[in-house]
């Protein structure tokens, strides 16, 4: 019998627009591999993810920013496309967000777990996190919400310099506004321009103590929650390289054994109730030793495939076996594997591995991608080089030419988000 129910599909929805997050690759290889027949609702027109074998058939995906009853709209579109029952798989927040609320309507076309549909949105807005800590006695760094640009000047200087700012609900930030979801904050009157643009951004900023990175601080933790609440499959890991440096996305991450992060994701999916994929953030105090959850991500994180056990089980082969019926195998914890992204640690990538490391973009079984992401993220790099350049990029005759570039400014702080 195979591992999954190949008979029922299942259908990966993802709004935002970026056409790099490797997590969807991961999730269209985790079940097409399994047998699963996959559909893809997101926008991949740019994106590597469009070349894997895995990919059943791709659907546009609703515009950022989407009503849910837009979101309702095309879902049921794909459902008569589909003309069977099909597991969702949300892979951004504001598709977990529409899908936590919009359950019952989607119901039977599409399988969810069963939890209050408020609470995706709920763990998702980090000025409510805080509370939702405080309730689960899960330490979080001290967060402060100013009503007024004075009191963000007074704020940022009892919480001390630097801090990080985040906006509450970062799915809601309009693009092309320049707008970052956390940034590092150095001065109390850069508090206050960022308060000036609250209207802007659609929710409220955040202004939370800095808990700055370093060696054996950054932590993160997948699982999966399934009917009866017990947390199965994943497990903690270790950041090994971050991008940007210090901050950002696992560039590469190692499975690590942390009985202090395994508790507290434990302790706080039971106090809420929640049923479902998960992804948490964690930073451990230089000075307490503390580990501080920073961010609760109600969907499967972008490098969830590191933590497939023994059996051949992570988090969204789990989503699909509980929703199935269908009891997952006991497997074991498989430490020391490793998840490498090779367009932000290619170094790390080209160094030989044992066989229990990942690559985020090449497969022996599914090359496709991985060949593909080279040209894509080279055109990617050189458009950002050009956009940092300004006009000076126009001149045949500038002279500056750069010896390596990063696509992006590195102040986009994930130290506390």
């Amino acid at each position: 019998m195979p591992l999954l129910d190949t008979r029922v599909p299942a259908v990966i929805l993802r709004i935002d627009r970026n056409p790099f997050h490797h997590g969807t690759l991961g999730a269209v290889r985790s079940l097409g591999r399994a047998g699963v027949e996959v559909h893809v609702v997101a926008d991949e027109s740019a994106s590597p993810v469009r070349r894997s074998r895995y990919v059943r058939r791709l659907y546009p995906p609703p515009a950022p920013g989407a009503s849910t009853d837009d979101v309702l709209a095309v879902l049921r579109r794909v459902a008569d496309r589909i003309a069977r029952p099909a597991v969702l798989v949300p892979m951004d927040d504001a598709s977990a967000i529409a899908a936590g609320r919009l359950r019952d309507a989607l119901a039977p076309s599409y399988l969810l777990p069963e939890m209050p549909g408020t609470l995706p949105e709920r763990v998702a807005d980090k000025a409510q996190l805080a509370a939702v800590c405080a309730s689960a006695d899960v330490p979080h760094p001290v967060t402060l919400v100013p009503d007024s640009p004075q009191r963000a000047i007074e704020d940022a200087r009892r919480l001390g310099l630097p801090l990080v700012a985040k906006w509450s609900r970062p799915w809601l930030l309009p693009a092309g506004s320049g707008l970052r979801s956390t940034r590092l904050v150095r001065s109390a009157e850069q508090a206050r321009e960022l308060y000036l643009r609250t209207d802007e951004a659609g929710s409220p900023l955040l202004l939370q103590a800095y808990l700055p990175p370093g060696p054996d601080r950054d932590w993160f933790f997948h699982g999966y929650a399934d009917h009866a609440g017990a947390v199965r499959t994943g497990g903690p890991g270790r950041k090994q390289l971050s991008w940007p440096r210090g901050a950002g996305l696992t560039a590469v991450g190692r499975w690590t054994p942390n009985a202090q992060v395994q508790a507290l994701a434990e302790r706080l999916t039971g106090e809420l109730g929640y049923r479902g994929v998960f992804d948490l953030d964690f930073r451990r105090c230089h000075t307490t030793g503390r580990y501080h959850l920073l961010d609760f991500n109600p969907r499967p994180g972008a490098q969830f495939r590191l933590f497939e056990d023994s059996a051949g089980v992570d988090v969204v082969r789990a989503l699909h076996l509980d929703l199935t019926g269908r009891r997952p195998p006991v497997g074991e914890p498989v430490a020391g594997r490793t998840f490498v992204v090779e367009n932000y640690a290619p170094l790390a990538a080209l160094r030989t591995a044992p066989s229990t490391r990942e690559l985020a973009w090449y497969a022996r079984d599914d090359r496709g991608p991985g060949r593909a992401m080279w040209g894509l993220w080279a055109r990617h790099v050189s458009g950002r080089l050009r956009e940092r350049l300004g006009p000076a990029a126009a001149t045949p005759a500038a002279p500056l030419i750069p010896r390596a570039a990063s696509p992006s400014p590195t102040d986009n702080e994930k130290a506390s988000s």
